[in-house]
């Protein structure tokens, strides 16, 4: 057994478990080894004496970190934004006419139409008798004209034989010509009442894609109805972009746009074609308009990333790794003159395959760190281990 007996001088037998007491200096032994573990890991390996303050590295090794001075390149100028997408021309189609009870509506939302192609129509039935009616006056007015002319003529025979007086020549003249406007008169109330019943077909005033619908067969419509249909004149879409007034200086009307709707991994080609001449005073932003080819995953109002080219600037190119973010925005860490770790905010351009474009925070010729930038404390004493900015950019 595992048990010592001790008898002391007060005659008090003492028993002692010698496995209990291993197994307990066992279990401390393996508690200071992880900890002493984990005090590595943490630590970098980095041993700090008594006297290293927050910055760490005094009295022990410091850390080495990779390090590039990128310098300046010369990298096109993407403007990147965001806004709603919508028809270029978006037309309303109403009620032109009086109005009345729908017969027939002859297309939907998505459809294609031409220029005059009619919508919907209207019951015209009253309007129907009325033109009719106004047709037979002018009937009526057109035989007064012809008798009242033939009466002249055999008037005008006889005046100059002494039968007829010249005032009753011009008497008949007079008559005649009443006539004659008095048909006049019932062909322009036919013909006013003729437009009207055109009127009561809704026609497309240009040739495009219908967006919206909103008649129903059987529904009373009049001038105050509003938009029954919404038509995309020519199906030409277009975003609306927002950009702050800073970038709004660097784009023109004609410049190249890559157009990717939100949810979708496909991008469209546009090109802006109208540039706001004012900024809202409540966002700051001003509008970019974007036109867009037709696509049926172009649709009007949903939302939409565009990235504008604007021509080229020069300006310090990055790992995506070396470039950082917080709650305070974006930044990196260099490397200053006494090697210790200083954060440098910047404000990041142009974001692609090749790195990240630092549009403003450093000169580019800073030693900035390339990675393990969130294992770094500012102030904290490393050992900087340059690489070319060429095989920073390519790890």
């Amino acid at each position: 057994m595992n048990q010592e007996t001790r008898l002391q001088g007060s005659d008090t037998l003492i028993v002692v478990d010698r496995s209990s007491r291993r197994r307990w200096i066992i279990i401390a032994a393996a508690v200071v080894a992880l900890a002493a573990i984990a005090y590595f890991i943490f630590t970098g390996g980095e041993e700090k004496g008594p006297a290293a303050g927050p910055g760490g590295g005094r009295g022990g090794a410091a850390t080495a970190v990779s390090v590039t001075i990128p310098g300046r390149t010369d990298v096109a100028r993407v403007i990147s934004a965001s806004g709603p997408l919508a028809a270029r021309r978006d037309q309303p189609v109403g009620v032109a006419g009086e109005g009345g009870l729908v017969r027939a509506v002859h297309v939907d939302a998505g459809s294609w139409v031409r220029q005059g192609q009619v919508l919907a129509s209207v019951d015209r039935s009253v309007q129907s008798q009325t033109a009719a009616q106004l047709a037979a006056q002018v009937q009526a007015a057109r035989a007064d004209a012809a008798l009242a002319q033939n009466e002249y003529d055999r008037s005008a025979a006889l005046v100059n034989r002494g039968f007829v007086s010249k005032a009753d020549l011009d008497r008949k003249k007079a008559a005649r010509d009443a006539a004659e406007a008095r048909v006049r008169v019932a062909q322009a109330q036919l013909g006013a009442t003729r437009a009207q019943i055109g009127r009561l077909d809704i026609r497309a005033p240009t040739s495009g894609l219908v967006l919206a619908r909103n008649v129903e067969v059987g529904q009373i419509v009049s001038p105050g109805s509003g938009a029954l249909f919404r038509l995309a004149s020519g199906g030409d879409m277009e975003m609306r972009a927002q950009l702050s007034q800073q970038d709004l200086a660097f784009v023109r009307s004609g410049m190249a746009a890559s157009i990717t709707p939100v949810g979708s991994d496909r991008s469209y080609t546009g090109r802006v074609w109208q540039v706001a001449p004012v900024i809202d005073p409540q966002s700051r932003l001003g509008e970019v308009r974007i036109s867009v080819p037709f696509d049926p995953a172009i649709r009007p109002g949903g939302f939409a990333e565009a990235r504008i080219t604007s021509g080229s600037t020069t300006a310090p190119l990055l790992p995506q790794s070396a470039v950082l973010s917080d709650s305070k925005g974006n930044y990196v860490y260099i490397i200053n003159g006494k090697n210790e770790v200083e954060r440098r905010n910047v404000k990041v351009g142009n974001i692609d395959d090749n790195g990240v474009t630092i549009a403003s925070g450093i000169s580019g010729n800073e030693q900035v760190v390339v990675s393990a930038g969130p294992f770094l404390n500012p102030g904290q004493k490393v050992t900087p281990r340059r690489i070319s900015a060429t095989a920073a950019l390519q790890r």
